[in-house]
């Protein structure tokens, strides 16, 4: 049985430029996206280019379908690597808060609630499939979050709502990298490449710093090769996120909200 790879956001920007590569590599790519148009063309183009994939179809911004997607890939028995690439990023410049189904605020749903429910409703099938591999891909963006109002009720910035997910992902990458440790399961985070060409940077109307090749690339080789675990890269070059990532207390704080929120979503 080939090996799989689940990579979220798979049907544009650095996802399309990662998939057809990972089933270069031989990996079954288990390709996700929104649209189910979309999922099919990418599916088409990494087994156009001689890869293996098979198409799933969730939007991330409901806990439920994070559920279900867990479930059906879970079902595969053959997943060995995740990559939790999918996100929302700033908006139009002025753009208003938005929720998501379960009432979060959007990216926080989908930059972060969505990597760690995905995540543990898959870490029975990595834990069976050690040495696995669990990447995040975040950004060297981050910003403190206030847990007294993560709906952002009192204030809404789509740059902080952005800022702060990514945050929340790297606290989390080094939560869940000592849960695991000694497991066979590496988790790590990594800021591809600054501003590159992508749909959400467009959106936003900033200007673009780098290429989706040197993203992906950057991206490519920590998938594929063992960098240890645990650890924070900016393209290639390990080193550190916010302290705040590192702080005892928000990452107590992270974990009991991540619970009640995810409590919620299993129950709603």
């Amino acid at each position: 049985m080939t090996d799989a790879v689940l990579l979220t956001g798979a049907t544009s920007g650095l996802g399309a430029w990662l998939a057809p590569r990972l089933g270069a590599a031989g990996l079954t790519v288990l390709v996700h996206g929104r649209d189910p148009e979309r999922v099919a063309a990418a599916v088409a183009a990494v087994r156009d280019s001689g890869g293996r994939a098979d198409g799933y179809v969730a939007d991330l911004a409901s806990l439920a379908e994070c559920a279900r997607l867990a479930a059906a890939v879970a079902e595969r028995g053959d997943l060995r690597i995740l990559v939790n690439n999918a996100g929302v990023g700033f908006g139009a410049p002025g753009a208003a808060r938005e929720l998501s189904r379960d009432g979060h605020e959007l990216r926080w749903a989908v930059d972060y609630l969505a990597p760690v429910a995905l995540t543990r409703g898959l870490l029975k099938t990595l834990r069976a499939n050690a040495p696995s591999h669990i990447v995040n891909v975040g950004s060297v963006g981050q910003h403190p979050v206030d847990f007294t109002d993560l709906r952002m009720d009192r204030g809404y910035d789509g740059t902080v709502a952005y800022r702060r997910a990514k945050l929340a992902l790297a606290a989390w990458t080094f939560d869940l990298a000592d849960e695991v440790a000694g497991e066979g399961i590496r988790v790590d985070c990594v800021h591809p490449a600054s501003l590159m060409p992508t749909a959400m940077v467009r959106e936003s109307g900033y200007g673009t710093l780098s290429t989706v090749e040197e993203g992906g690339a950057a991206t490519l080789r920590l998938i594929l090769d063992d960098a240890g675990t645990g650890r924070y890269f900016e393209g290639t070059r390990p080193t550190r996120a916010h302290p705040d990532a590192y702080d005892p207390a928000v990452r107590a704080a992270l974990r009991a909200a991540t619970d009640e929120a995810l409590r919620q979503g299993a129950t709603g």
